[in-house]
């Protein structure tokens, strides 16, 4: 597992366990949208890009000096994973039954697992140390959904920065690279 150090800024994939599709669905894309606002506010969060797919987040992010990106992502984490069980819940899910088996066993054997596991562990950070390799994925997280077929142009999909970067509003602001 890479150590993730305030000195740098990431390119961060953050996955659900068994790869499931669970990001289908509005409400869930919801918990996610507004727990990475609120990381932004109130713990420092600063936001480059950001692209959700149906089973994963892609990031470009870094910290404040004081706050660490590592414990930003942990509390993240942590937070979504209830959030989304609440939804799960708290929503007519017709995949209810088989999403709560999937989670509850990806976290059966670990004792730090209370009921379920949402999140993978990790977040494949990669440090961005060239602009080369900033644009690179910058230009590979604004694409995934084009790549998917989801969308035809990367600012038409509406879970990502790319409509920030084509000037356009979207859910979450982001500090621009460019």
């Amino acid at each position: 597992m890479r150590k993730i150090s305030a000195d740098y800024n990431y390119f961060l994939t953050l996955t659900v366990v068994d790869w499931v599709d669970i990001f289908t669905r509005p409400a869930y894309k919801h918990v996610i949208v507004d727990s990475l606002k609120y990381c932004q506010c109130k713990k420092g969060l600063k936001i480059y890009a950001w692209c959700l797919m149906s089973n994963h987040l892609h990031l470009i992010a870094g910290s404040g000096e004081k706050d660490q990106l590592s414990d930003i992502l942990r509390d993240f984490k942590k937070f979504t994973n209830k959030e989304i069980f609440k939804t799960i819940y708290d929503t007519n899910e017709s995949r209810r039954k088989w999403i709560l088996n999937r989670f509850e066993y990806a976290g059966k054997y670990n004792p730090k697992i209370k009921y379920f596991k949402f999140w993978k562990d990790g977040n494949g950070a990669k440090e961005i140390h060239t602009t080369k390799y900033l644009l690179q994925k910058l230009n590979y997280i604004h694409r995934n959904p084009v790549v998917a077929e989801i969308v035809q142009n990367p600012e038409d999909y509406l879970y990502s920065s790319a409509r920030n970067y084509s000037d356009m509003p979207g859910l979450i602001e982001v500090e621009l690279i460019l």
